[in-house]
């Protein structure tokens, strides 16, 4: 028997109606459209802002776009992944919850949480799951409701984060296509320097890290600005060098939306053109878990089989990592 390999057959996206502009945060904090696109590139970013919707609700529309265009039913898919740093609730997990909106039953589900590298990491898990031979139909889903935890006074994190989710199908082939190769990493050390400080089991809620504002995004811009472009640059050549891929056989790079500044230093070392960067920051902003798969629904119909694709990612941890795969359908005919 040759090799399963594990490739995206199909997908769905979700994004909030609500669009938060600059100009709209201008009136909120100290901040222009000038500073925003100048350091970060975002124009835009969509908000989740009906009472009592969580993450899980954006998961189970992208889910359930995904089982209608690809015309799955959802008794047929046997694990469920939510890639996601926002989740609805401590537990139950986000990908329970979000398989029952989206009628799928008895499936293996959990949720995956490795901050913005969460959708490489997930893939990464679902492809060696399909490859033990064990899955047959699994949907990856990267989802955040970043707006829950954005403070909308401070400039220095607000004008990043926006809410969104995507999902992708992963099935099983013996052609060398799909997922081919991945390489994550951590280091512990941008704990300090990226991260939700209070609301887990270290630093319960309380009235005191509700008054020190400790339940919202804290983040030194400069140091992760630094980390990012090295680590994610880094890690993508050596995705490249490993799998013998020069800038001419790459179709596509997704990288992950956090700084349209770090998008640009990582296609740089990469020695790959501008115009094979999938590019959508600027209406989206940082959706953490789901800018990957957003970028992939946006450039879906541009897709063809064969389509070497890069993806790179860093978040919170520090956690980061590229995957290589080899696109398995022509989008057109999506």
């Amino acid at each position: 028997m040759k090799k399963l390999h594990a490739k995206i057959t199909g997908m769905g996206a979700y994004v909030p109606d609500y669009i938060l502009t600059n100009d709209e945060l201008s009136q909120m904090m100290d901040t222009n459209d000038e500073w925003i696109m100048t350091r970060i590139g975002v124009k835009e970013r969509h908000i989740l802002k009906e009472e009592g919707l969580g993450t899980s609700y954006m998961a189970g529309k992208a889910v359930k776009q995904l089982l209608k265009k690809t015309n799955t039913k959802p008794e047929e898919i046997d694990a469920l992944i939510c890639a996601t740093v926002t989740p609805d609730h401590m537990f139950p997990c986000t990908a329970v919850l979000t398989a029952e909106l989206a009628g799928i039953k008895n499936a293996y589900t959990f949720d995956l949480n490795a901050a913005c590298s969460s959708f490489t990491f997930g893939l990464t898990t679902a492809a060696a799951l399909i490859e033990s031979g064990r899955y047959k139909k699994i949907i990856l889903v990267g989802a955040d409701k970043m707006s829950s935890f954005v403070d909308y006074t401070n400039r220095a994190t607000a004008p990043i984060f926006g809410d969104g989710a995507g999902a992708v199908l992963l099935e099983p082939t013996e052609e060398e296509i799909g997922f081919i190769d991945s390489k994550l990493y951590s280091d512990g050390i941008g704990y300090p320097h990226l991260h939700l400080k209070a609301g887990g089991s270290a630093i319960p809620p309380s009235h005191e890290t509700i008054d020190n504002k400790e339940h919202y995004i804290y983040q030194e811009g400069q140091v992760v600005f630094k980390h990012a472009v090295s680590k994610m640059a880094d890690v993508s050549v050596e995705i490249m060098e490993r799998n013998n891929l020069s800038h001419d056989d790459i179709a596509w790079v997704v990288p992950h939306q956090a700084n349209l500044r770090i998008i640009d230093a990582v296609a740089n070392r990469m020695g790959v053109d501008k115009d094979k960067v999938m590019v959508n920051i600027e209406k989206y902003g940082n959706t953490t878990s789901a800018t990957l798969p957003l970028c992939l629904n946006e450039w879906e119909p541009k897709l063809k089989k064969g389509d070497k694709i890069v993806l790179a990612t860093f978040g919170a941890g520090f956690c980061w990592g590229a995957a290589y795969i080899i696109w398995a359908y022509d989008g057109k005919e999506s």
